[in-house]
């Protein structure tokens, strides 16, 4: 069972950069082509900026074209929470942090092989830890 960490609205916008809060804590959106990883190559691991929890491995990562960081699938033994999306006049799934709530963004079924999954991940939602530091 994961960990889970509660905190207000007030305590989030407190600890957290404004565009960080804006995109993980209220289910916005960076721009495409706009977040700091989108074409960042580093090895190593992808945590959420709420809580720091593991999300995502660079070994996953793959250039889709969107404009945000893409993986088709989630780390080694980590779950990503999934929720129904109508927002928007749209019907996605949105993909959370388990532990926190974090909305990271949307999984969508047109990534590649081996699971054919697309998780397209806001930058602001995700902190970059280098291997040798996440171990």
């Amino acid at each position: 069972m994961p960990r889970k960490v509660e905190k207000t609205a007030a305590e989030w916008a407190e600890l957290l950069p404004a565009d960080t809060f804006q995109v993980a804590r209220q289910k916005g959106t960076e721009r495409a082509f706009t977040g700091e990883y989108n074409n960042h190559k580093g090895d190593g691991e992808y945590v959420c900026a709420c809580c720091g929890d593991r999300l995502f491995d660079s070994r996953h990562k793959y250039d889709s074209g969107s404009g945000w960081p893409s993986f088709f699938q989630p780390a080694d033994g980590v779950e990503i929470e999934e929720e129904r999306d109508e927002s928007h006049g749209m019907v996605r799934v949105e993909v959370l942090c388990q532990s926190c709530g974090a909305h990271l963004g949307h999984v969508f079924p047109d990534g590649p092989r081996p699971t054919g999954n697309r998780y397209c991940i806001n930058s602001a939602s995700l902190r970059f830890k280098d291997r040798e530091e996440a171990s």
